[in-house]
């Protein structure tokens, strides 16, 4: 705040004048506990979902905008009216501070790690899940956990699912295997085996737990966690407890889809029109509509540019359409008929959707999206629904308006990444010629840890 009034008054050429800058000292007060409200109801701490500059940016933003409408709000209310450029300046310094704060946090986490001062864990299993849990401790620095390595069946020690290249094996009788941990100093086993139950994993649990390390379990099936169960103490008895779902379509949503749309509109005529134009004159139609299975199975029509995605030779233009994912902009015309949302999970084709499990079947409890959570992670039509369905479930049963936001503003993110992946791409491939982006090598493939349980689950 003292800086906000240092530049107001380096902007206006003014003079300090006495106990001026203690009018502020309200405004100041009542951001500071806005704030701390926020940052505990949003969970502003940048490392949500894992850290990713698109992310924390996308969250402090709107987070720093709702924050300064209440404290101007409050100034009205109270009928205090401060110097708004001071504010302006005020809200703007919040916002980088913020973001700086976050990266120096994670530079501190980051040279705790290189220094070893961590939580030293072994990874039970040799599945995707042991993968899976690998790449998720890998993303959150905050927890302190640095993976040594992996406890699997001697046959499948060389599972390159989760060992990385080059990685030592060891093999040791299982008697031996708490003698070994405890020379590598392992703190914690988690447990990422199908059958938790077995005597064996029993006896090694057991074991660990008298030695003095701890024991963590990934419950089975793996897909338990997407519902945020209860934990109940049932007189010693230990229950996972589902309430009932919330609402497939809460009202918020469509106030949210139709307020954003209308301002994105005009903005997607003047890029959409040229585009249309091109794609008539050179194919005799600008649209095409393909059948897209939406919420509860029900089949709707989806519009979106006449560019073939399957071709294996684009013109520039048309490669630039998809590569931005321009072809998609005439589903504004879905949401504003309520056959889709903004956000959520994208609508796969009637083919794709026949084959479905009923883990799958989950995603079309709401309407489908223009965006969601696994596009913003790389994820796109091309990646299997096995690999989308995880991150799709996770919006679902955290769905808000915050959220929302945050993934529209990491859309939006994406396309000065698009733009620097596909200068890095031509100046890789200078002689290739413009092909499907689908063909290019940009989005990273996840490994789905579902797929590592029985059609039955």
């Amino acid at each position: 705040m003292g800086l906000a009034y240092l530049l107001r008054l380096v902007a206006g050429g003014r003079t300090a004048e006495p106990n001026s800058i203690l009018a502020f000292a309200p405004q100041l007060l009542l951001a500071l506990f806005l704030w701390c409200a926020l940052s505990w109801w949003l969970r502003l701490d940048g490392f949500r979902g894992g850290w990713r500059v698109p992310a924390v940016v996308s969250q402090l933003f709107p987070a720093v905008l709702g924050l300064m409408a209440l404290v101007f709000a409050g100034s009205y209310l109270t009928r205090v009216y401060p110097s708004r450029l001071v504010l302006t300046y005020f809200g703007a310094i919040l916002f980088v501070g913020f973001v700086v704060i976050r990266f120096a946090l994670r530079g501190f986490l980051v040279s705790r790690h290189r220094v070893g001062l961590v939580r030293r864990v072994v990874v039970v299993g040799d599945g995707p899940l042991a993968g899976e849990m690998a790449a998720t401790i890998h993303r959150h620095p905050e927890w302190l956990y640095q993976i040594v390595g992996f406890l699997c069946p001697a046959e499948n020690a060389v599972n390159p699912s989760v060992l990385e290249s080059g990685a030592d094996s060891v093999s040791l009788q299982t008697v031996s295997i708490v003698d070994f941990l405890q020379s590598r100093r392992i703190d914690e086993l988690i447990l990422t085996v199908s059958e938790p139950g077995h005597s064996e994993i029993l006896d090694l649990a057991a074991t660990s737990r008298a030695a003095g390390l701890a024991v963590s379990l990934v419950p089975q099936p793996y897909e338990i966690y997407l519902s945020k169960p209860e934990l109940v103490d049932f007189d010693g008895l230990p229950l996972l407890q589902w309430e009932g779902s919330a609402a497939s379509n809460p009202r918020w949503k469509r106030i949210l889809d139709l307020a954003v749309t209308a301002c994105l509109l005009p903005l997607a005529v003047i890029v959409l029109a040229p585009a249309a134009l091109a794609l008539k004159l050179r194919k005799g139609k600008a649209l095409r509509i393909e059948l897209r299975c939406g919420q509860y199975g029900k089949t709707f029509r989806m519009y979106r540019l006449n560019s073939d995605r399957n071709a294996t030779v684009l013109p520039p233009d048309e490669f630039l359409m998809q590569w931005f994912s321009l072809t998609e902009l005439p589903q504004l015309l879905n949401v504003l008929r309520g056959e889709m949302s903004l956000v959520g999970p994208r609508p796969e084709g009637l083919e794709r959707t026949r084959h479905y499990s009923d883990w799958h079947q989950r995603r079309l409890s709401v309407k489908p999206g223009m965006t969601g959570l696994a596009q913003v992670l790389g994820l796109r039509e091309q990646n299997s629904s096995e690999d989308k369905t995880k991150y799709d479930l996770q919006y679902i049963f955290h769905r808000s308006p915050f959220q929302d936001i945050s993934i529209l503003l990491q859309t939006l993110w994406t396309i000065p990444l698009r733009l620097l992946d596909l200068r890095r791409w031509h100046r890789a491939n200078p002689s290739v010629a413009i092909q499907n982006c689908a063909d290019v090598p940009y989005q990273e493939n996840l490994s789905s840890a579902h797929s590592s349980q029985s059609s039955s689950n």
